[in-house]
């Protein structure tokens, strides 16, 4: 793609503007300007984990769950069908004039913001907790939506530039209060990437201040660092509503006119919302000038010119309304599904035996549930499968298979006929029916999500408590009391804590938000049909384990590289049928990088997918040093009992410490490079028995050496108070 010719052409174009045209197209729903050919246009579309709020599309599983995958390259694939189905659409609609929101090609993912606290409801939009993970991901999924050829297939928009992650109830009023050593080693990195290395085309700003400037109007943020450092070329989008909040919920400015002027003059291009439309009056008070304002009219042109609307050659028109839901389409949903899915706790009772089980109970409020497939920002896919379908599909005749709710998802405080206990009976007798239980608890997109969303059953979106619902709470101990085997699996786009059963169950799936296929993978994966793969790109805390306040953005005592005590489950864990095993480490420095080499077996009959994670730990002190953080990772198919070489490139720099004043050192004295299946913290190690390779080097002056192999010794937390939580 030749930017620059895009840019010589949105130039031309705007220089015939009046100001006034200029100005009106810097609104997302800009208006037509028919003597220069301009058609109207609404930027506002949305692709999270498919062509969202457009009707029929892909539903692919959430955000949360492909990054539990940890698999870049198929998520770029998913991006790619995601661009494939909203070109459909696009074409489609211009064909009946038909130019209406969400009906554009300015896709408004990903989110790759920090999923710093468990409370925040949004945080299974994002791809976890780790800037190393969402970095790879984002750029993954950015690559995949826009493509490599002359124009961009679809535009992309890195989300909420930044430090945002709640809470969601205080977003439009919050200052969220960051160090530097935060900013460059937690919040900036993914974004940085997102820009330097996939060209991301657009970005959006966040609702709330940062260190007490308005993220859409932030001069340091959008120029300095973005535009100035980072060389960012593409066009900067407010968050809708967010340039109305500078004066309604920040007290930032006095007046629409300020809050317009201030954002446009800080280089926020276009706004969702409507106060750019006081930008001529800010421009008559002397506030913006007209230069500012065609400045931001050529970037958001150049990006309309980028993607071929001016141009009736570009092969992306041709792009057929058939190409929605493709059969290969479905495939990948299914096998996106499979991916993502985590395997807790099992003992022995997965892969579920047909000769032992004739009797399956499936019980709980997301079993049938059609809304726990798709979470939010999703669109609306042809054909689902809940959980309670693909079981019954995947058990065949030869297994009997008994259904119970149970009970509701949640209490509606004003609802009298959701009385907590109305079907917890024939739960009961369903179980005391089955030789095995299947329990279906957690959450869905009415329970967790953004605040002021209409779907959302609560005010904020975010969580109070780790905890299920009480009326699930009393499914689970009524069942589990019936004393039949339980496999307990967990719909949610977040940690939850349900360590108070998990004694009392056989196995322990954290689904997620599977997408349109969840249930037939699900099902896949309970009968052996195909392995486990998923780890956990979050931490799964104790409810009552200790975490900073929601509102404080330092990352000390937040996520595996700073948290004291040990996880109900780590960050990076998941469990397998089969077994990868690792031998032959080897580190080898290679100018600016580490060559990292390890041979992995599959010492299984079965053909797995094994994920190889990479950690870094600097042996000395250092300024709030993490215990230790991912550096690199990888994930791998073998067939059975297969061996490959598994290599992995570090860069040097991923082995810095940030500072107090955010400037990255190498610095000298020794690091432990850990490579293995999970992360090296003794709650890890003693969940899978597996304890990573560790190699052990030596840094001065910036020269790397290899000292050779050093037993692991996994990061001991100095906090060893049991928070797990007790039934009953």
């Amino acid at each position: 793609m030749d930017r620059a010719i895009f840019r010589r052409r949105a130039e031309q174009l705007v220089a015939q503007m009046t100001v006034e045209e200029a100005a009106s197209q810097l609104l997302h729903s800009a208006p037509a300007i028919e003597w220069l050919g301009v058609p109207a246009y609404n930027w506002w579309s949305e692709a999270l984990h498919g062509v969202a709020r457009a009707g029929t599309a892909t539903v692919f599983p959430q955000s949360i769950a492909m990054a539990a995958a940890f698999d870049p390259a198929f998520l770029q694939e998913e991006a790619g069908i995601i661009a494939e189905e909203a070109r459909a659409k696009y074409n489609a609609a211009q064909a009946e004039e038909d130019r209406d929101i969400y009906k554009g090609l300015t896709l408004w993912s990903p989110n790759i913001n920090i999923f710093r606290d468990p409370r925040w409801g949004r945080g299974h939009e994002t791809y976890g907790e780790d800037p190393t993970l969402t970095g790879r991901l984002g750029r993954a999924f950015i690559e995949g939506l826009q493509g490599n050829a002359a124009y961009l297939k679809a535009a992309a928009c890195a989300k909420h530039f930044a430090v945002h992650s709640g809470p969601e109830v205080l977003r439009h009023e919050f200052d969220a209060r960051v160090t530097e050593k935060d900013l460059r080693e937690t919040y900036l990195p993914a974004f940085e990437t997102a820009v330097r290395e996939a060209k991301v085309e657009a970005v959006m700003g966040a609702y709330n201040r940062v260190n007490g400037e308005p993220a859409c109007g932030h001069e340091r943020l959008l120029t300095k660092i973005l535009r100035e450092e980072w060389g960012f070329a593409g066009h900067v989008v407010s968050d809708c509503g967010a340039v109305q909040d500078f004066h309604e919920g920040h007290g930032y400015t006095r007046r629409p006119e300020e809050s317009a002027s201030l954002a446009v003059r800080m280089g926020c291009d276009l706004n969702c919302g409507c106060t750019y439309e006081y930008l001529l009056a800010g421009l008559r008070e002397g506030l913006v000038t007209e230069e500012e304002i065609r400045r931001s009219a050529v970037r958001v042109f150049t990006t309309r010119y980028a993607l071929g609307m001016f141009d009736a050659d570009c092969p992306f028109h041709r792009i057929p309304y058939t190409a929605l839901c493709q059969p290969e389409h479905r495939k990948a949903a299914l096998r996106a599904a499979e991916k993502s899915m985590v395997l807790l706790k099992n003992d022995g009772i997965l892969p579920l035996d047909r000769r032992a089980i004739k009797h399956l109970a499936v019980i709980g409020p997301n079993a049938a549930s059609i809304k726990v497939l798709h979470a939010n920002y999703h669109g609306d896919a042809d054909e689902y499968v809940t959980i309670l379908d693909g079981i019954r599909q995947a058990a065949g005749d030869e297994m009997r298979i008994f259904y119970s709710q149970g009970c509701d998802l949640f209490r509606p405080v004003d609802d009298p006929l959701c009385r907590p206990g109305r079907l917890l009976g024939e739960a009961v007798s369903t179980a005391k029916c089955a030789d095995a239980v299947l329990l279906c608890v957690g959450l869905d997109e009415t329970l967790e999500g953004e605040q002021g969303d209409a779907g959302n059953s609560f005010a904020s979106g975010d969580k109070e408590t780790l905890l299920l619902p009480g009326p699930q709470q009393m499914l689970v101990e009524r069942v589990l009391a019936v004393g039949k085997p339980v496999v307990l699996v967990i719909c949610s786009g977040s940690a939850l804590d349900l360590s108070a059963y998990t004694s009392g169950v056989s196995a322990i799936v954290q689904a997620w938000y599977p997408g349109q296929y969840g249930g037939r993978a699900l099902a896949r994966l309970l009968f052996g049909h195909t392995d486990f793969s998923g780890r956990l790109p979050l931490t799964f805390y104790y409810d009552r384990q200790p975490l900073p306040a929601f509102t404080d953005y330092r990352m000390v005592g937040r996520t595996y590289k700073f948290i004291t005590a040990a996880p109900w489950y780590p960050f990076g864990y998941g469990l397998s049928y089969g077994k990868g095993v690792y031998t032959d480490l080897s580190v080898e420095a290679c100018g600016e990088s580490l060559s990292v080499r390890v041979r992995l077996e599959n010492r299984s009959g079965l053909d797995r997918e094994q994920v190889t994670q990479c950690y870094a730990r600097y042996e000395g002190e250092a300024f709030e040093k993490p215990h230790h953080h991912l550096v690199a990772f990888q994930r791998d198919a073998l067939a059975a009992h297969q061996c490959a070489a598994v290599c992995l490139t570090v860069p040097l720099r991923a082995l810095s410490s940030v500072l107090e004043d955010g400037s990255a050192v190498l610095l000298d004295g020794a690091y432990t490079l850990l490579v293995g299946g999970c992360q090296p913290d003794e709650r890890s190690v003693r969940l899978t028995g597996e304890p990573p390779l560790a190699v052990r080097m030596h840094v001065s002056g910036g020269r790397v050496s290899v000292e050779g192999p050093v037993p692991c010794e996994p990061y001991r937390y100095p906090d060893q108070t049991d928070y797990a939580a007790q039934a009953g």
